[in-house]
């Protein structure tokens, strides 16, 4: 392959030209003289050229008009072109250059000059296609090595949460049934267009991920507290409360040794907004509306399901009709009104999701 010849297309209505072109160029490359423009792109439909010589002044279709047809092409865009004139107008060299050529030789030909340029452009153009290889493939292993790092950051967080999962005594399954439950709703978010400028900046790619640290700031809540079978004290519950600030700070921690935000932006404001309630009644800090984040309002809506369909030490499931009714009168009063009604519209597939992988329900 590394000795196959570079092939030259050399277009001239001129006989005389052709010939001439043909014969200082042959020895080092194989040579196509081409007649027209038309014959040109009859040609190009079999063989691609590594440079093309184009006269200008052809009968019916000229050079600049061969040139604008070659760069509207993306099969022919990159072949270099460089056009040939006898005309001493640098109006002509302009508007060529500016059409795409990369350079003008003058007729009739100088052999060494034509011979250098030729070899010039060749050499440019064979660097730049070197120069595109490399980067696109420093670009793939960029994407592999980024995607590692992502997979790793993810099993890492996975594993965070699944500590949580197992000091909150939560039969497992929870986490991954909360992010089949956002990836239903936000689905039928986007197919209806609620909220598009809330979500314009979301990359959902890290969104779903992201859920899954919701509960992680009660790794920082007793034990004691989280297993008891039954009703909590009112200094208990103001205790679990808690885990929604606590969570802010360890991802925050988190955050300061990773350097990772697109991920983590969304687990914090998830982490500190989930026990938020559409009417201010929630915690931690009492939003209302549309003031509480729209991540927080969807954790609400799923981890509150999830909650209900669950065995949990202090409480039996119920069934998944009756979690979904619940939701439903939430409406409005708990949760936002325009997620119920998203909710509605997506409750068999969280039904499904809930009798395939919740025990006991």
């Amino acid at each position: 392959m590394g000795n196959e010849r570079q092939i030259i297309m050399l277009v001239d209505d001129n006989m005389a030209s052709l010939t001439m072109g043909k014969n200082i160029l042959k020895d080092k490359y194989n040579v196509f003289p081409i007649p027209s423009g038309e014959k040109l792109f009859e040609v190009l439909q079999k063989v691609t050229p590594d440079l093309i010589l184009l006269d200008i002044a052809m009968p019916d279709m000229d050079g600049y008009e061969v040139i604008k047809k070659l760069k509207a092409d993306r099969k022919t865009q990159d072949i270099p072109v460089v056009f040939l004139t006898s005309r001493d107008d640098p109006g002509n060299e302009l508007e060529g250059l500016s059409l795409g050529a990369i350079d003008y030789v003058s007729k009739p030909f100088s052999p060494a000059l034509l011979a250098q340029r030729i070899d010039n452009h060749l050499l440019l153009s064979s660097q730049k296609k070197e120069l595109k290889k490399y980067n696109d493939n420093l670009k793939e292993m960029v994407l592999e090595q980024t995607q590692q790092i992502e997979d790793l950051q993810n099993a890492v967080m996975s594993t965070v949460a699944e500590v949580v999962e197992f000091r909150d005594d939560i039969i497992g399954g929870h986490i991954e049934r909360v992010q089949s439950y956002l990836k239903f709703m936000l689905d039928q978010i986007i197919e209806e267009e609620k909220y598009p400028k809330e979500m314009a900046e979301w990359d959902l790619d890290f969104l779903i991920p992201s859920a899954q640290l919701h509960d992680v700031g009660k790794i920082l809540v007793s034990e004691k507290i989280l297993s008891k079978p039954g009703k909590l004290t009112p200094e208990e519950f103001e205790e679990i409360k808690k885990h929604t600030s606590y969570g802010i700070k360890v991802i925050d921690r988190i955050s300061g040794i990773t350097r990772e935000h697109a991920f983590l932006d969304h687990a914090k404001i998830i982490a500190g907004a989930h026990h938020e309630r559409w009417d201010g009644k929630g915690y931690p800090n009492g939003l209302a509306g549309e003031n509480i984040p729209l991540q927080g309002r969807l954790m609400a809506i799923a981890d509150v399901y999830d909650a209900l369909i669950a065995v949990r030490p202090y409480k039996q499931p119920v069934s998944t009709a009756e979690a979904a009714k619940i939701i439903t009168e939430g409406k409005g009063t708990q949760f936002d009104p325009v997620l119920v009604d998203i909710f509605q519209t997506v409750a068999s597939k969280f039904a499904k999701i809930a009798e395939r992988e919740s025990p006991l329900i």
